[in-house]
């Protein structure tokens, strides 16, 4: 079978374990976009790497190089399924693999783009959404509550999409995040963090659908001095400036990361997990913080409503209510025991029902029924 993705980073976080676990029983082939093969870790070891081109953002003709490119494999290759994660790579891996008559043709949504736009740029991206799932043989989504979203909307039928095990696409590893007081107190001495403070903690990409305004504006209106704001991830938008405007004077207790390779290091260091997002598919993120044993404030909408179990393992508020997420961040802030009651019980029902092990035994029995 053969994999596409456009990102080495994709490939590396979210099917390191599924190719290792599948390359046991099928010859895995991965198409990506990458230049140097370490960049996908231990993966070269488990699959044959097709590089490539495949751009995240429109471009006419790398789009359709890389659409050619894909078709001439597929034909020479005759894989028996091909699977593909991310919008772009799904759009050219699904074409290219039905005009070549691959007979399974998979493709797991990891959220929609098009939730938080307007006009003619939502009806051109739920199209394209549609016509995926049209050309799609099986269709995936990476929890419950995006799967009923996905056919509220009419992107796709019930009786075609299904989630694999419990959701979340790759699940969380209990041994990498995990609670460890030594690097709790190795990561707030490196920032300047006091050890006694209460540090929330948002990792992601700094974009506005990820909430990351709220959540400086809500950190903000905070009273209580204890507490703390680190902010991990790569500034894609450009945003870092906006957001120092809006913490104001709160801008002494919050510190700016940046990407990192190692974000179990700062879940750690962190009593409460922030996730304030528009749209995602699951919040997997979340449940790596929960493995971490730390609780989480997101936002209630379709995904994180799956990584939240409300007032058990974390606080839900209305997407772009900062006054709410405000209050919930205070609650949190002044109440120690309930930190630790929520953080504990996050932590058991990650490793129950959101373990690396249970998520790849799902996608093993998915592939077994389609391919023996």
């Amino acid at each position: 079978m053969c994999f596409i993705v456009a990102s080495p980073m994709t490939a590396r976080a979210f099917l390191s374990g599924h190719i290792a676990a599948l390359s046991g029983r099928y010859a895995i082939d991965l198409a990506v976009d990458v230049g140097d093969e370490t960049e996908l870790g231990s993966i070269p070891a488990r699959a044959r790497i097709v590089p490539l081109p495949i751009r995240r953002k429109v471009a006419l003709l790398a789009d359709l190089t890389a659409l050619s490119r894909l078709f001439l494999l597929f034909r020479r290759e005759r894989y028996a399924a091909v699977s593909s994660v991310t919008p772009k790579a799904g759009m050219l891996a699904l074409l290219a693999a039905t005009l070549a008559r691959v007979p399974l043709r998979i493709h797991i949504f990891t959220g929609q783009v098009w939730t938080t736009r307007l006009g003619w740029k939502r009806w051109l991206l739920k199209t394209v959404d549609r016509f995926m799932a049209r050309l799609a043989t099986h269709v995936l989504a990476d929890s419950p509550s995006q799967r009923d979203f996905m056919v509220k909307e009419g992107i796709v039928s019930a009786d075609k999409i299904r989630v694999l095990g419990e959701g979340s696409i790759c699940g969380a590893d209990g041994e990498r995040f995990r609670p460890d007081a030594g690097r709790r107190v190795g990561i707030r001495r490196s920032h300047g963090i006091p050890e006694t403070a209460v540090v929330f903690l948002f990792v992601g990409r700094l974009n506005r659908d990820k909430g990351v305004l709220d959540l400086a504006e809500a950190f903000a209106a905070l009273e209580n001095q204890a507490a703390w704001l680190l902010v991990v991830g790569p500034d894609e938008a450009n945003l870092s400036g906006e957001m120092e405007l809006r913490l104001g004077a709160a801008l002494g207790r919050t510190r700016f990361v940046g990407y990192t390779d190692r974000p179990e290091d700062f879940m750690a260091a962190a009593d409460v997990f922030c996730l304030p997002s528009y749209r995602e598919g699951f919040g997997m993120v979340i449940i790596e913080a929960a493995a971490a044993g730390i609780p989480a404030i997101g936002s209630r909408i379709y995904g994180i409503t799956d990584a939240i179990e409300e007032d058990e393992t974390g606080l839900l508020h209305r997407p772009g209510d900062t006054a709410g997420l405000a209050g919930l961040m205070a609650i949190l802030a002044g109440d120690a025991e309930r930190r630790q009651a929520m953080g504990e019980a996050a932590r058991a029902r990650a490793l129950r029902l959101f373990s690396r092990e249970a998520v790849t035994q799902a996608w093993l029995d998915f592939y077994r029924q389609l391919l023996g």
